[in-house]
C-alpha cells in the first residue's frame, strides 16, 4: 500500500474495541496512517455509522477518495448480536447507566418472549435513547442529558427485517437483528421489556454486518502496528 493508493481510495474493516467511541478508533487509524505514510494534513478519512461506546463490532473507515461512499454505505442494512436483561432498567437503556426499577419475572414464560419478539419484526416506530448522539437545537442528546435537562425525543419509523438465533436464559435474552440504518437497538430493548411489563435494558451489543461487509474480515490490529485494508 502507498501513500498514493490511500489518497485514491481505501475501506478499513475494523472491529472496534468496548468503550471506545467511533471517533476515538477513527482518531488512531488516520495517527497511524499519517505516521507510516506521511500523509498530508488535510488526508481524507472517516466512519460509515457510529457504534456506541458500550458496543463492539464492526466498524467501516473510509479514506481519500472513498470518503463519498461514505453515505452509501451507511444506508446499508445492519446486523448486531444483541443481549438484554430483563425485568431491570437504566436510564441510558444500556449498561452506562445503574439499574433502576426492578421487577419479578417470574411470571414470564419463554414462550411469551418469542411471541413480543416476533411482534417487533416489520416497520415499527421507536424513540431514540435520551442518551444518544442526536442533535436538539444544535447539543447533543447525551450532553443534555448528562447535563441534567429535560429532553424530549420524537418517534421515529424504522424496520426489523429479523430477529433470529433467540437465546432465553432468565433474566437474559439474546438474539440477532437484521435492521435498517436509524435503528436503535438499546431503545428496541427497551421497548421489548415495556411489551413484557417487567422493563429491560442492553447489556450486550455487537455489530455484526453493514452491507455485505462482516466483521469476520475486521480487525483489531490499528490498536497496535498493522491493520488489514479491503480494496473497494
Amino acid at each position: 500500500m502507498t501513500a498514493e493508493e490511500l489518497q485514491s481510495g481505501y475501506v478499513f474493516l475494523l472491529d472496534k474495541p468496548l468503550d471506545w467511541t467511533s471517533f476515538q478508533a477513527v482518531n488512531k487509524m488516520k495517527y497511524k496512517l499519517k505516521r507510516e505514510f506521511n500523509l498530508p494534513k488535510k488526508f481524507k478519512i472517516g466512519h460509515a455509522g457510529t457504534l456506541d461506546p458500550r458496543a463492539t463490532g464492526l466498524l467501516i473507515v473510509c479514506c481519500g477518495k472513498f470518503t463519498k461512499k461514505i453515505p452509501e454505505i451507511q444506508d446499508a442494512p445492519k446486523e448486531y448480536w444483541t443481549e438484554i436483561k430483563i425485568g431491570v432498567q437504566t436510564e441510558s437503556y444500556d449498561t452506562e447507566k445503574p439499574e433502576i426499577l426492578q421487577q419479578s419475572i417470574d411470571h414470564i414464560a419463554e414462550e411469551q418472549v418469542r411471541e413480543i419478539l416476533g411482534k417487533f419484526v416489520g416497520e415499527i416506530e421507536q424513540k431514540p435513547p435520551v442518551y444518544s448522539a442526536i442533535k436538539i437545537d444544535g447539543q447533543r442528546a447525551y450532553n443534555l442529558a448528562r447535563a441534567g435537562e429535560e429532553v424530549e425525543m420524537k418517534s421515529r419509523k424504522t424496520t426489523i427485517f429479523y430477529i433470529k438465533d433467540i437465546k432465553v436464559d432468565f433474566p437474559l435474552i439474546s438474539f440477532t437483528v437484521g435492521c435498517s440504518k436509524g435503528t436503535y437497538i438499546r431503545s428496541l430493548a427497551h421497548d421489548i421489556g415495556q411489551d413484557l411489563g417487567v422493563g429491560a435494558y442492553l447489556t450486550q451489543l455487537r455489530r455484526t454486518k453493514i452491507g455485505d461487509y462482516t466483521v469476520e474480515n475486521a480487525t483489531t490490529d490499528f490498536l497496535e502496528n498493522e491493520y488489514k485494508f479491503e480494496n473497494l
